[in-house]
C-alpha cells in the first residue's frame, strides 16, 4: 500500500522528520521486487543470484550515503562511513536480507534500509562523525537453508562452529560451495573477522514479528531483551513394514513416536498460564515416505525459547525425558543434535533510555517489550552493547507474505534511529 506525496507531506510536516521518508518507502518498494512471489511476498534465500542482487541495489544505496562496500568472506554486506578518528570502535548497524522461503517483505529489510537511510541523513545534515560506522546486512540471519542462522554474524565474532561449511540444503548444495558460489572464501574467514574490542556498540530495527504493538496501537516499541532460543534436531528409527499386515501392538512406528513428541513439546511449553515460553516442531521428514509403508525414520527439528533460561533449561529437562519414555514405548532408538543454544540477552540500559528520549520527542509513548524471534542482535550482545527498535506488524503477522508494516510506521522508526544514533555519537566517554 504506497502512499500518496501529499500524505507524505501532512506526515513528515506533523512530525519534522529528518530522514527522507518519501525516500525510505521507494527503496522498500525497489528491494520487494527482488525474489517476489505473488502479489506481497519475498523468497530470497541465502547465498544465491538473489540475495547478491540485493546486495548490489543496498550497496548502491550505501555508496549514494558516502560509504564503502564490500561483501567478505563471509557473505555479509558491509558499508562503512569513515569516521575522523579510525582508532575509535566503530559503531554498527543493521540487520539482514535473506528471506524465509514465503516470507515477506519487511523481516531483515526494515533493520538494513533503515540503517542506510539513518546515514544518508547524516550526509544531508552535515553531521561527520568521529567514530566509524557499519551499516551490514548480515549473511544467513534466518536458517532455513542449512539449517543453523545466524551465519554472518556469527563468523565476524569467530563463533562458527565445526562442521557448519559441510552442512547441505534441500538440493545438496554445503554452505562452503554455496559461499564460493557467491563469490567468498571460507580459506579466508579471518581476515573478515572483527578483533576484539572493535565494535562500540549494535543497533538494530526490526518488525515486532508479533501482535503486541498492534494490539496496543503503539507504533514503535523499545526491546527488552531476546528469548534465548534452543535448536534440536531429533532422528528416530523403527522398523518398516507393511501397513495393511503389521498387527498395530508390533509396530515400531517413527512417525507415531514424532507425533507424540510434538504433542509433548506443546504441553510442556504451555504448562505456565501466560508465560512467554514457545515450542514449535517446524520441519518434519519421513522415510520411506509412501503412504502403505509404516515410517521407519523420522528427522524432525524443535525450537524452545524462553526469556527465563532457568525455566527453559527445566523444560528441555522434561522434554528429554518425554522423549526417552516415548521412544522406550515404540520400540524406537533416537539421537538428538543440537545446532543452537543461546542464553536470554538484555539490552543496554543506557541505550534504551536513550531510544525512549527519541520517542518522547516525537510525542509516542513506547512500551516495552521482549523479543520471541532471535536476530543478529543477539550474537553482537555477547561482545558490546546493543539496543533494538521495534516497528508495529499488522495482527502481528510474520515470516508470511502477510506480513505488512505501514512506511508511515517504517518512517518513524527510522527517525528515532537518527536520533539515537546522533546522541550516541555526541557521547564523550567510552562506556
Amino acid at each position: 500500500m504506497a502512499l500518496k506525496s501529499d500524505d507524505f507531506n501532512i506526515f513528515t510536516k506533523i512530525y519534522s522528520l529528518k530522514i527522507n521518508a518519501d525516500r525510505l518507502q521507494q527503496h522498500f518498494e525497489e528491494m520487494s521486487l527482488i525474489g517476489k512471489i505473488g502479489e506481497t511476498g519475498t523468497c530470497r534465500p541465502t547465498l544465491t543470484p538473489l540475495e547478491k542482487q540485493g546486495f548490489e541495489l543496498a550497496a548502491g544505496w550505501m555508496k549514494d550515503a558516502g560509504m564503502n562496500t564490500r561483501i567478505d568472506d563471509f557473505g555479509n554486506l558491509v558499508g562503512r562511513l569513515e569516521g575522523s578518528d579510525t582508532s575509535l570502535p566503530v559503531l554498527m548497524m543493521g540487520s539482514h536480507l535473506d528471506s524465509q522461503p514465503y516470507g515477506g517483505r519487511f523481516d531483515g529489510v526494515a533493520g538494513v534500509l533503515c540503517a542506510i537511510e539513518v546515514v544518508m541523513a547524516l550526509k544531508e545534515h552535515q553531521i561527520k562523525p568521529a567514530r566509524s560506522i557499519d551499516v551490514i546486512s548480515f549473511a544467513d540471519e534466518e536458517g532455513w537453508r542449512f539449517n543453523k542462522g545466524l551465519f554472518g554474524s556469527r563468523g565476524i565474532l569467530s563463533k562458527l562452529e565445526e562442521g557448519e561449511l559441510q552442512r547441505t540444503d534441500k538440493d545438496g548444495i554445503s554452505r562452503e560451495q554455496a559461499l564460493i558460489g557467491f563469490g567468498c572464501d571460507p580459506t579466508k574467514f579471518k581476515a573478515s573477522e572483527y578483533m576484539p574490542g572493535s565494535i562500540w556498540c549494535f543497533l538494530e530495527l526490526h518488525i515486532e514479528q508479533g501482535p503486541v504493538l498492534d494490539i496496543a496501537q503503539k507504533p514503535i516499541g523499545v526491546v527488552s531483551g531476546i528469548s534465548g532460543p534452543l535448536w534440536l534436531t531429533v532422528k528416530l528409527k523403527g522398523m518398516a513394514g507393511h501397513a495393511g499386515s503389521v498387527p498395530m501392538p508390533l509396530r515400531r512406528d517413527a512417525l507415531l513416536g514424532a507425533a507424540e513428541i510434538t504433542v509433548a513439546l506443546n504441553e510442556i511449553a504451555t504448562q505456565v498460564p501466560g508465560a512467554p515460553t514457545v515450542g514449535t516442531v517446524g520441519t518434519m521428514n519421513v522415510f520411506p515416505a509412501s503412504r502403505n509403508i509404516i515410517a521407519e525414520e523420522v528427522n524432525f527439528t524443535i525450537d524452545l525459547r524462553d526469556i527465563d533460561l532457568d525455566r527453559r533449561n527445566r523444560y528441555e529437562k522434561q522434554l528429554m525425558d518425554k522423549i526417552e519414555s516415548i521412544a522406550k514405548k515404540h520400540q524406537l532408538t533416537y539421537s538428538i543434535s543440537e545446532d543452537t543454544n543461546s542464553a536470554p540477552r538484555y539490552c543496554a540500559n543506557w541505550i534504551k533510555e536513550i531510544i525512549h528520549t527519541e520517542c518522547k520527542i516525537l510525542g509516542l509513548d513506547a512500551p516495552e517489550l521482549m523479543s520471541g524471534p532471535f536476530h543478529d542482535a543477539l550474537t553482537l550482545s555477547y561482545i558490546c552493547d546493543y539496543g533494538m527498535i521495534f516497528i508495529r506488524c499488522k495482527d502481528g503477522i510474520s515470516h508470511n507474505p502477510l506480513e505488512y508494516a505501514s512506511y508511515e510506521d517504517l518512517a518513524l522508526g527510522a527517525e528515532i534511529m537518527f536520533g539515537t544514533v546522533v546522541k550516541m555519537l555526541s557521547l564523550k566517554i567510552e562506556l
